[in-house]
């Protein structure tokens, strides 16, 4: 016995979705979209603890600790001493804390120069750079160098020009130009810290360099024609149009340099090598001298402690005084 198939008609069977079904779609493809971007970041974030997060609890976890070289084996068995780093790292008529202090107040001085020199040198150039003539484009480029090349490359290349008996440096002005009576010493003495500055603000104004031109390509050319035509000079467009005009990209620059110079370790560890002059004894390379050197982990933990939250403090304060100003000014 054989069976027929039912006659197929020309109407089509419509399935009716459930009506929860689009809705529930809808809400997937918006959620795959929210979740997107943290999933993209994740991989940053996790890099992120392992590189910068640990290490800083179990610095924090080693401040509290009398960690010494008798220990190093089993850091996590050594005593707990308390606030007693941070009370010999605060006591400022002690050995320790006055030399901390006159580090600190080195520091300062010495990003107080280099963060101001970086700056004027970067934004000249950048305001010198926006005019059109032959051969721009390889000046900016010859511009980037400093800041293209490896740190070690860069600052053992100023070790050696800076070397006393065959330096560049003193060939020039000893030997060539007659403009002292003896070769100076450079690397030792109170000419370190000239010598770090140097190299510091060769090293770093290159960066500023870069943000200013970007700062400069979002403010339109017709305002300075506009100025020109009423009578304005270059100086008065540079004090009523290009400064203002980049407030907000000043404002970050400035903090970003104060925080590399601040914590620069690289330039006078590869300067001066493990023990800088006391001209140039950055806080930096102070707490790494105070750790090994000493083998007194728990007093340069404390130390590093007390740096980031000093840097957290002028962190804050420079972000709220210049929203504040800004907020001041947009009204």
């Amino acid at each position: 016995m054989t069976t027929t198939a039912p006659p197929r008609t020309g109407k089509r069977t419509v399935r009716k979705n459930h009506p929860g079904a689009a809705p529930r779609t809808r809400r997937s493809g918006r959620l795959r979209r929210i979740s997107l971007p943290y999933l993209l970041l994740l991989p940053a974030l996790v890099l992120e603890l392992l590189v910068h997060l640990i290490p800083m609890v179990i610095g924090i976890v080693v401040s509290f600790k009398e960690l010494t070289q008798f220990y190093l084996r089993d850091w996590g068995n050594a005593p707990w001493s308390g606030l007693d780093n941070y009370a010999l790292t605060v006591d400022f008529d002690a050995p320790v804390g006055e030399a901390l202090l006159s580090s600190f107040f080195t520091t300062c001085l010495f990003t107080f120069f280099s963060v101001g020199l970086c700056w004027l040198i970067g934004t000249a150039a950048a305001i010198f750079m926006q005019e059109t003539f032959k051969g721009r484009g390889i000046l900016r480029t010859i511009f980037l160098v400093p800041y293209a090349l490896p740190v070690y490359a860069a600052v053992i290349t100023w070790a050696f020009m800076f070397q006393r008996d065959n330096g560049l440096v003193n060939h020039v002005i000893h030997d060539q130009l007659g403009l002292t009576d003896s070769p100076p010493f450079w690397l030792i003495g109170d000419n370190a810290f000239v010598t770090l500055l140097v190299v510091s603000v060769w090293k770093g104004w290159p960066f500023a360099f870069l943000i200013m031109m970007a700062g400069l390509q979002n403010i339109p050319r017709e305002i300075y024609e506009a100025a020109a035509l009423d009578g304005a000079g270059v100086w008065q467009q540079i004090r009523r149009i290009t400064l203002p005009s980049l407030r907000p990209v000043n404002q970050v620059l400035i903090l970003v340099l104060f925080l590399w110079t601040f914590n620069d370790f690289n330039t006078p560890f590869v300067l001066f090598g493990k023990s800088a002059p006391a001209s140039a004894d950055l806080i930096s390379i102070h707490i790494y001298q105070s750790s090994f050197q000493t083998w007194n982990f728990g007093t340069g933990s404390a130390m590093s402690v007390l740096l980031l939250l000093f840097l957290l403090v002028v962190t804050g304060l420079y972000l709220l005084f210049t929203s504040r100003g800004r907020s001041a000014t947009d009204a």
